[in-house]
C-alpha cells in the first residue's frame, strides 16, 4: 500500500506522494527493526511463549504487541523523513499511535505535532507543500479538507479496518439512517468516523460508551422520554441537531474498531431488540442495520488472553499507552480474573515490592505494594497493538532482574 493522499472522492484533491520505493523502505525497514524489534522476545515465542528461570515463569499470550495497521502507520511515518529529510517541515495530527515511547522517537525525528482537531492557528503553521501525516486512527473529514485545501501532502496511515467502518457510516448517512456507534466519544478514532456520518448526507450519530448508555437508548427507543435529560446524559456524544424523537426511527450501529468484540455484539442485540419490539419484527429491516466492524487484530489479542487467562497465572501484566483502547481492553478483560497491573513500560515496576500502575476507573496513576509474591510465580504478559516488542522485552527483563535473576541465565533459560 502506497504512502499516498487517499482521500476520499468527495474531498478535494491533495497533492501525493509515493512514499512506499524499495529504496525508500529497505532504509526505512532496517530503522524501525532497530527501533523496536527484540530477538528475546522471538526466542520466548519460538519456546511456546514461556520463559523459566529461577523460580518466575512468564507466560506470553500468543498475540500481542503491535498489529500491521500500527507497524504501516510507523513505516510511513518514517518514510515520509526519509523522502523529506530536513528542513522540510512535517506534521503530524496529534499521535501516530497511542503509545508514548513511539511517539517520543518521531518527535525525536523532527516531527512537529499540531492538535488533531487543529484550531486556526494551528493551520496557520501549516504551509502549502508542507507535509502532514493523518494517523492511524484517521482524522475528522473537516480537518482533512482544510489540509487538502492548502495544499499539503497527505501522508494517511488511516488503518483500513477504520476505513472499513467509514464506508459504512458514510452509506447511513447518505439513507438518512442514524449511526448509533458503540465506543469512546473523546476518542481520535470515534471522532473521526463521527465526522463521516454527517459529512455525505442526512444522517446523525450517537455514541454509546457502554451497555448502560445503550440500554438508556434502547428505553427511549421503545418508550420516549424526556428529550432534554436524554440530550444531557449524551451531551457530546451526538450530532448537531439531533433530536431523539426523530433520529432515533431508523439507526445503524457502528463501533470503534478497539472494543470489545463481546460487548459491541451485546450492544447492537439490544438495539436490535428494541427497534423490533418498537416497529415489528416484519418492518426491523427498514429501521436497523448492523455491519461487523471489529477489527481482526483486536480480536486475535482478545482472543489470546481470553486463553492466556485460563492457564494457572498468579497475575497478569498488560503493557502500552495508558490512552490506548485496545490495550485498556485488554486490562479489564484481566482485572475480572486475576491481579492485573497496567503498565506502559518497565520503569513503573519500582521493587519486588512496589509497583505504579494505571487504575482505569480513577483515570490515574496509582501504586500498589506487595505485588509481587515470593517463592514460585508464574506472570501472565500481554501488549496493546500499539506496544512495540522492545518494551514488552524490558519488562520481561526487568522482571526477572526483581527476583534476582542474572542476564546471563535468561540467555541460557
Amino acid at each position: 500500500m502506497s504512502g499516498e493522499a487517499m482521500a476520499d472522492p468527495d474531498l478535494a484533491a491533495a497533492s501525493k506522494v509515493n512514499l512506499r520505493r524499495p529504496d525508500v523502505m529497505e532504509e526505512v525497514l532496517a530503522q524501525v527493526e532497530a527501533h523496536y524489534r527484540s530477538s528475546m522476545i522471538e526466542r520466548i515465542r519460538a519456546n511456546g511463549g514461556m520463559l523459566t528461570s529461577g523460580n518466575l515463569t512468564v507466560r506470553l499470550a500468543k498475540q500481542f504487541g503491535f498489529c500491521y495497521g500500527v507497524e504501516r502507520a510507523i513505516d510511513l511515518a518514517y518514510a515520509a523523513r526519509r523522502v523529506f529529510p530536513p528542513p522540510r517541515p512535517i506534521y503530524l495530527l496529534g499521535e501516530i499511535i497511542h503509545n508514548p515511547e513511539v511517539n517520543d522517537q518521531i518527535r525525536h525525528m523532527g516531527i512537529q505535532t499540531i492538535p488533531p482537531r487543529p484550531k486556526a492557528e494551528d493551520l496557520a503553521r501549516v504551509q502549502r507543500d508542507d507535509v502532514v501525516i493523518i494517523p492511524a486512527f484517521g482524522t475528522e473529514v473537516q480537518t482533512r479538507q482544510a489540509l487538502a485545501d492548502k495544499g499539503c501532502v497527505l501522508v494517511d496511515t488511516t488503518c483500513g479496518d477504520v476505513m472499513s467502518v467509514w464506508k459504512r457510516v458514510r452509506q447511513y448517512s447518505k439513507e438518512s439512517i442514524t449511526s448509533i456507534i458503540h465506543g469512546k466519544a473523546k476518542h481520535e478514532e470515534t471522532k473521526a468516523t463521527t465526522s463521516q456520518a454527517t459529512a455525505y448526507g442526512t444522517g446523525h450519530y450517537l455514541v454509546v460508551l457502554n451497555l448502560a448508555e445503550t440500554d438508556a437508548a434502547c428505553d427511549y427507543i421503545r418508550n420516549g422520554g424526556h428529550k432534554d435529560a436524554f440530550l444531557e446524559r449524551f451531551k457530546g456524544a451526538h450530532s448537531p441537531g439531533f433530536d431523539p424523537d426523530r433520529h432515533l426511527d431508523a439507526v445503524g450501529v457502528a463501533n470503534q474498531t478497539t472494543m470489545l468484540r463481546g460487548e459491541t455484539e451485546e450492544v447492537q442485540r439490544r438495539i436490535r431488540s428494541a427497534m423490533e419490539q418498537r416497529y415489528g419484527a416484519g418492518n426491523l429491516d427498514r429501521h436497523f442495520r448492523y455491519f461487523d466492524t471489529i477489527c481482526g487484530a483486536t480480536q486475535d489479542r482478545q482472543d489470546a488472553l481470553e486463553k492466556l487467562l485460563d492457564e494457572r497465572l498468579d497475575l497478569l501484566l498488560v503493557i502500552g499507552g495508558y490512552n490506548s483502547s485496545n490495550t485498556s481492553h485488554l486490562a479489564e478483560m484481566g482485572e475480572s480474573r486475576l491481579p492485573t497491573y497496567f503498565i506502559k513500560n518497565a520503569s513503573k515496576m519500582a521493587s519486588d515490592k512496589l509497583i505504579c500502575h494505571y487504575k482505569q476507573q480513577e483515570h490515574r496513576e496509582i501504586e500498589t505494594r506487595d505485588w509481587l509474591p515470593p517463592g514460585p510465580v508464574t506472570v501472565g504478559v500481554t501488549a496493546g497493538a500499539s506496544c512495540p516488542n522492545n518494551l514488552i522485552e524490558d519488562t520481561i527483563r526487568r522482571l526477572f532482574a526483581l527476583r534476582g535473576i542474572p542476564e546471563s541465565e535468561l540467555a541460557r533459560a
